[in-house]
């Protein structure tokens, strides 16, 4: 029997939830409530619904295995909070004795806190899981319970409050918000506690100010900002001495306006937005160094090009000079500058460039940090093909090469002077090649040090990092250099935390994630594939998730889950990564769901990468149809027949450009906050590294974008919108729109009043349900 349509969908959701009753208490997720298809339903789809909804929240289910870890001043003990609300305990481990030991005698401080609060508190376990020491001697703790502070003195238990801040007083030291991020996934900006913790940098009326932490009076510092020239402190740095600030002032005064339209006010109002469309004028940039007692500014000379991309690196330890990297608009070059604190001037001290482009523009550049007391510092770079490790002196010569091997770099985890080494992780085993572990080597040189052992990710995925998203504990070394807690996992292999000596000796096992809460959803981990991409030679990794009830002699509709934007990895390999993302709930509805890393995509070398470069738009489905053809020669339950697609962002270009690229293969595509057009992408830089400038390639941009392939949609293709949209601009949509409509094609078309790139809360909830409601409208599964 095969389904047509959601049909009744307000009955659905009262019969899911009442069957999800049954099965597993439900994590709060509505189920499509939208008024499509056909009026009754049978009991297979409500059951099927009743999956999804449990697995669109799954992650929850998965109790442990992270553990955040609070230093203490030995620097290599440290404390962390364990157990569900109810039962909290905050544990100290000390790792030459292997002792762990409750830090708190959780019945003598709830019994001590009854009479200061008036009341019992609930539950059975600490009513706190974070807390500071407020003394040197670790004897004396802080901590909120209801709201309020007290103090409590481990040795008597005797918990006193602590008296209340004004609400003035607390504003004193509290950061403010400077601005909102301009685009998703850009971190607010907010004021910057000086070193010494007695000012708060910030921004007021277009200048630099700072605020006192002790009285909070404010005093503004620079006074030749406004609109449209100002002074910013994203990326800003704070001298050692708390006495200078390096920071940016940017013009955006030639830059294209783009209106975001406020539906939803009694009148509608217009905020108008500087956006720099490929090719189009760009932010200027200059750095300068503010003393913030003499209010004397000085500019860095960082030579005459224009249209610099300009980033303050770091302070020498010593405060002497101030980094300060430079990137050309096609990020093709970068120049590392040394300013001097006492008069500006700038030197040169290294440059490195390359025919296509540099890759690791988006997550944390190129500087890994100092060493020698900042004679020294770490540099990475691909020059060779790979991401590796450099070791300069601070007047620009190269020392060494510090990691030869052929498979690349993640990120410097810590330098260790003291010992000599450099820890890092990187993607070193080759029969996984995307798998994370920790590695050092000694700044002497000589060979690499594996820190980690069991297979899978033990390490903060480096996109999600990038953007600021959290994304687990990951590596956290101790400040004594001595050990390291290494939170890893895998596809099949639940969050473990483990504590290892610095030359990677296994210590303890700290904490190993409970996943009983899963057995009732029957949940198995996604298949992993490795197939060739459409080059017939280039390895490509991929993962299928299936129905919790896969039957291999029936015919499943197949589904792919597509991002293929060339700054980050896609696939998810972890375990928290591939529980609770659309792709697993999608596949409980009688779905094959796919996702694969297409070459072009970063964390395979330059090689693998710089297919994309010119070539953006022409590869990746190819790649995708391939894989699709290449997992049914063995996978006959995979119905070719019945394809669909869904993204976003990226992911949304992408799924436009299979309906219209490959339509005998795609047949239905739903489309999220859409790319469609190289010109019109976030910050125009997005796609100036991976096809230059548009006056030096009209034909890639023209190739590049979905307008002139309007004509050859067959299938059903919803695209889904939102109107503050300011990371892919929502003006791409109606000029796909217009596209559509001079071809002759009908499309569907949901527009999010007020939504930004990313939906959040019920835009979120909204957009997820009519995603399904549309593939089980169109590609509906066999029961």
């Amino acid at each position: 029997m095969r389904l047509r349509g959601c049909r009744s969908f307000r009955a659905i959701e009262m019969h899911a939830k009442l069957l999800a009753a049954i099965v597993v208490l439900l994590i709060s997720f509505c189920i499509l409530p939208l008024a499509c298809g056909q009026q009754s339903f049978p009991a297979e789809l409500g059951a099927r619904l009743t999956m999804y909804h449990s697995y669109a929240g799954i992650s929850a289910m998965v109790k442990g295995g992270t553990v955040e870890a609070h230093w203490m001043l030995d620097g290599s003990s440290f404390w962390y909070a364990e157990g569900s609300p109810d039962h909290t305990v905050i544990y100290k481990y000390t790792p030459g004795s292997h002792d762990k030991v409750a830090l708190f005698d959780t019945a003598r401080l709830r019994e001590a806190l009854t009479p200061v609060l008036g009341h019992e508190v609930p539950y059975q376990g600490l009513p706190f899981d974070s807390f500071t020491f407020v003394d040197n001697e670790e004897k004396t703790a802080k901590f909120s319970v209801e709201g309020r502070e007290f103090t409590v003195r481990l040795d008597t238990y005797a918990v006193a409050p602590v008296a209340p801040l004004s609400p003035k007083e607390k504003a004193f030291s509290t950061p403010q918000l400077v601005k909102k991020g301009f685009m998703d996934g850009m971190p607010d900006v907010t004021e910057i506690l000086s070193p010494d913790k007695k000012w708060l940098a910030g921004i007021q009326g277009h200048n630099l100010s700072v605020r006192s932490t002790y009285d909070g009076r404010t005093q503004q510092i620079t006074r030749d900002g406004e609109t449209g020239l100002e002074w910013s402190l994203q990326e800003a740095k704070w001298s050692p001495d708390s006495l200078q600030i390096a920071l940016l002032k940017e013009d955006t005064r030639k830059v294209p306006l783009v209106p975001i339209v406020h539906w939803l006010k009694p009148i509608e109002e217009v905020e108008w937005a500087p956006y720099t469309k490929s090719g189009g004028p760009m932010a200027q940039s200059e750095v300068a160094i503010v003393d913030i007692v003499s209010q004397r500014v000085l500019s860095v000379d960082t030579g005459k090009d224009p249209d610099q991309i300009l980033q303050v690196i770091a302070w020498r330890p010593d405060g002497s000079e101030v980094l300060v990297q430079k990137m050309d608009r096609e990020k093709k070059h970068v120049w590392l500058y040394a300013a001097n604190a006492s008069d500006g001037s700038s030197r040169q001290v290294l440059t490195e460039s390359t025919s296509t482009f540099l890759p690791l523009t988006l997550f944390g550049g190129y500087f890994g940090g100092f060493c020698d007391a900042g004679k020294k510092f770490i540099w990475m770079s691909e020059r060779d093909g790979w991401n590796h490790l450099y070791l300069y002196s601070i007047d620009g010569s190269l020392i060494r090469k510090l990691t030869p091997e052929d498979y690349p770099v993640s990120r410097v985890v810590r330098i260790d002077d003291r010992g000599g080494w450099v820890y890092f992780t990187g993607h070193g085993d080759r029969t996984h090649p995307y798998d994370t572990h920790l590695y050092r080597v000694s700044l002497q040189g000589g060979a690499i040090q594996k820190l980690t052992d069991a297979p899978g990710v033990h390490d903060v995925p480096q996109y999600l990092a990038g953007l600021g998203l959290h994304a687990g504990a990951g590596i956290q070394m101790s400040p004594s250099n001595q050990y390291f807690l290494d939170t890893y996992s895998s596809l099949d292999q639940a969050p473990v935390t483990e504590l290892r000596s610095s030359d990677g000796k296994l210590i303890d096992v700290i904490s190993r994630a409970n996943t009983d809460g899963l057995k009732p959803l029957h949940w198995s981990p996604p298949e992993q594939f490795v197939v060739k991409a459409a080059d017939e030679k280039t390895d490509l990794y991929g993962i299928l998730f299936k129905p919790w009830d896969f039957d291999p002699h029936k015919k499943y509709p197949v589904i792919d889950a597509i991002y293929a934007g060339p700054q980050t990895t896609w696939v998810p390999r972890t375990f928290n990564g591939a529980t609770g993302i659309p792709g697993q709930a999608m596949a409980q509805l009688g779905y094959v769901v796919l996702m694969v890393d297409a070459r072009g995509t970063p964390e395979r070398g330059k090689a693998f990468q710089d297919v994309v470069y010119g070539n953006f738009g022409h590869h990746e489905i190819e790649d995708h149809v391939a894989v699709l053809k290449q997992l049914q020669k063995d996978r006959p339950y995979m119905d070719l027949a019945q394809v669909g697609i869904f993204g976003g962002s990226f992911g949304g270009y992408f799924t436009i450009r299979a309906m219209l690229q490959a339509p005998d293969v795609y047949k239905v595509g739903v489309s999220a906050a859409p790319v469609v057009d190289p010109y019109d992408t976030s910050g125009g830089g997005a796609m100036e590294m991976y096809l230059g400038l548009p006056e030096h390639n009209p034909k890639v941009y023209e190739d590049s974008s979905s307008l002139p392939l309007a004509a050859n949609l067959q299938g059903h293709l919803l695209i889904i919108h939102g109107t503050s949209d300011v990371n892919a601009d929502f003006a791409a949509t109606m000029k796909m729109a217009a596209a559509f409509i001079r071809a002759g094609k009908f499309f569907d078309l949901l527009i999010m009043p007020e939504m930004s790139h990313w939906p959040q809360g019920n835009d979120g909830v909204y957009v997820d349900k009519a995603r399904v409601c549309y593939f089980l409208d169109h590609l509906p599964p066999t029961m």
